[in-house]
């Protein structure tokens, strides 16, 4: 098990940028792949982004995609997001998510992460 605590949320205007961070406990990191997820009120929580064990490979929905980056320190148990260009459409609880893989890939599924953070809010106003 991992204990994941995300910070780095807050307030913003449309076009400008965040920083989230995710550290999590725990000497085999690297041993997790990550994804970050998002919950809109009235809205199922829905996939972000993630990357793989090694931070080699990277997956993001398609919203996101190309404004959204995702990096990990696995010498520092930390993954971080990077929102640039950001929509009031992105307005969400965010999640970072944690699942022991096996295999060095990414999985879009939250059903397949076991270990979650308890979230950090971001609002973009428009």
């Amino acid at each position: 098990q991992v204990q994941l605590v995300e910070s780095g949320g807050g307030l913003v205007q449309a076009g400008g940028s965040l920083r989230l961070s995710c550290a999590a406990s725990g000497r085999t990191f690297s041993s997790y792949a990550m994804g970050w997820f998002r919950q809109a009120p009235g809205k199922e929580r829905e996939f972000v982004g993630g990357i793989s064990r090694s931070g080699s490979s990277t997956y993001y929905e398609d919203s996101v995609k190309g404004r959204f980056t995702i990096s990990r320190d696995n010498a520092k148990n930390t993954v971080d997001l990077q929102m640039n260009s950001l929509k009031p459409e992105d307005t969400a609880v965010y999640y970072c998510a944690a699942r022991l893989a096996a295999m060095n890939s990414v999985n879009i599924y939250s059903e397949a992460y076991d270990n979650w953070g308890q979230g950090t809010q971001v609002i973009v106003s428009s």
